[in-house]
């Protein structure tokens, strides 16, 4: 993938696998937003609830579209801001490439957004990418573990991004 390897220089992300999705195969609850109730991005990155749609217009707004493909990407846990920054860069670019065939592409982040090394919307001020910034899977109430097997001794992130 040319992609990949433009936008991973310096990093150690790779990207593991993609696989193709069926969206009836995605579960939407809402225990994936009460975990992210309990992390500290919580209400401070536009990326997570409660700026996100809620789980149960997720549920809706998934059934929408037919497949979806999932994401694994293995990281450097150590440079792990800088990784997850990688990850989200590769994610968008994808998003960008399938626009052509499908208009309504959309990726979904691996956790809070941290496209900027200093997010101005934790300080009180405006995003400066408001137009790049996506929800992550969990704030929307995806269990990704509905179509994946995690094993969490692995430095992995999960990602999709859905087609049509």
């Amino acid at each position: 993938m040319n992609v990949e390897l433009e936008l991973c220089k310096n990093v150690a992300m790779k990207v593991v696998w993609e696989k193709v999705i069926n969206t009836i195969d995605l579960v939407v609850s809402p225990r994936p937003v009460w975990k992210c109730k309990m992390c500290s991005m919580y209400g401070k990155r536009l990326s997570c609830p409660p700026f996100v749609p809620s789980w149960s217009e997720t549920k809706e707004w998934v059934r929408s579209y037919r497949e979806a493909l999932l994401y694994k990407f293995s990281i450097d846990m150590g440079r792990f801001e800088d990784e997850k920054r990688s990850v989200i860069k590769f994610l968008l670019e994808r998003e960008r490439l399938f626009f052509k065939d499908y208009p309504f592409a959309h990726a979904l982040f691996p956790g809070s957004c941290n496209l900027c090394s200093s997010c101005p919307v934790e300080e009180g001020r405006d995003c400066l990418k408001p137009q790049s910034v996506r929800p992550s899977v969990d704030a929307l109430g995806i269990e990704i573990i509905s179509v994946a097997d995690i094993d969490f001794s692995e430095s992995v992130l999960y990602a999709l991004l859905f087609l049509g």
